[in-house]
Parts: C-alpha cells; sequence; structure tokens
C-alpha cells in the first residue's frame, strides 16, 4: 500500500483500499462488496461501492505501481502473461435485471446481470 497511498486524494479511500485487496486476496469463498466490507468489520458494503464507484483516485496509476511492484518481484525474461476476464453464471432465474450474455469461459451464453441505466 505504500507504493500506491499517493494515488488516493484522501485517507479513507486509501485505507479503504488496503482492506478491499486484503479482502480480494482472503479465503473467503464469495467476494463482493458486501462479503468484503463485512470481512473488513464495516456495517455496510457502501464505502467499498464508493471507492470503486466515486471515490477520487488514480486507478491508470495504480495500475502502472502495480505493474511495475510485478516486474521487480516476479522478473522473469521467459513469462508471459495471460488475461482472463471471467464471468460469473447467474443461477437463478428471478433475479432482477437478469438477462442473456456471453459468458466465454462458461461456454456460451448463460443468465447474468446486466447494469441498469439510470436516467
Amino acid at each position: 500500500m505504500s507504493r500506491i497511498a499517493g494515488r488516493f486524494a484522501r485517507y479513507e479511500p486509501r485505507l479503504r483500499a488496503g482492506r478491499l485487496v486484503l479482502g480480494l486476496l482472503s479465503d473467503l469463498p464469495r467476494k463482493n462488496c458486501w462479503t468484503i466490507a463485512e470481512w473488513a468489520g464495516e456495517t455496510s458494503p457502501h464505502g467499498m461501492q464508493h471507492l470503486l464507484c466515486r471515490a477520487v483516485w488514480d486507478a491508470d496509476a495504480v495500475r502502472d505501481d502495480v505493474r511495475e511492484y510485478v516486474v521487480e518481484h516476479l522478473h522473469d525474461e521467459a513469462a508471459v502473461l495471460v488475461v482472463d476476464e471471467t464471468g460469473d453464471v447467474k443461477k437463478g432465474t428471478h433475479t432482477v435485471a437478469v438477462q442473456r450474455q456471453y459468458t466465454g469461459t462458461a461456454g456460451g451464453r448463460r443468465r447474468t446481470t446486466r447494469r441498469r441505466k439510470t436516467r
């Protein structure tokens, strides 16, 4: 966190980002704003959601800082980065905002949630 701390405009999002990363690295069976917030001792997911949606921080600079960290610690001339944008398959058919959507890792079209448009 010391490497990326300066990328956050305020102290609170910086602290919450640290807890978010630790939550993502934890052994939680499901990782979303609710479960990570509860794991971090918060009473609701609103702070985590604020961090991801509205807080002021330089996401591109954080990405670059994390890349530098990885290169420093895992540097290998033969290394290859594989990016897998995995989607979560939704199990229910009565969930709000569920529609058919492609998720390649699930082998075709499956029901997934979509973001609602706000007016």
